[in-house]
């Protein structure tokens, strides 16, 4: 069976317990605060035939690109997110996106999954999850 293509432009319509799962990152009272009213939109450009990814998560304060390829191992710098730098790995667990950040934190990564025209998102750190939900563009 073929797996999703994730490809197209999503608007966040919805987010839950983003203040703590940042607050597990160290990221300060301030940032966090802004971060929680931010609507980020994410550019997905994903192309099945060679499992080659990019994501592009835009707002209006900060962007953060991820560009990579599936089950490949890759350096991420996540100087924009919270100033760490980690091995990831994001491959396929059935039609979910699973991505794993071995890095200072235990029990990094996040988990994205195709609802109908949504784009889910679960963000994972030291056994807090946060949730994002994403809607397709018109």
């Amino acid at each position: 069976m073929a797996k999703p293509n994730y490809s197209g432009t999503f608007h966040m319509v919805s987010q839950d317990n983003m203040d703590a799962y940042l607050a597990t990152l160290d990221i300060n009272f301030a940032l966090r605060k802004i971060v929680c009213l931010l609507k980020p939109t994410k550019q997905v450009e994903h192309d099945p035939a060679t499992e080659g990814m990019r994501i592009r998560t835009m707002t209006t304060f900060k962007n953060f690109d991820m560009d990579f390829s599936l089950g490949k191992e890759f350096t991420e710098d996540l100087g924009p997110v919270d100033g760490r730098v980690c091995q990831t790995t994001v491959d396929w667990a059935g039609d979910k996106l699973l991505c794993v950040q071995r890095g200072e934190k235990e029990g990094r990564g996040w988990t994205h999954w195709l609802e109908g025209n949504l784009l889910h998102l679960e963000m994972r750190c030291e056994g807090v999850t946060a949730k994002q939900v994403f809607k397709k563009a018109d």
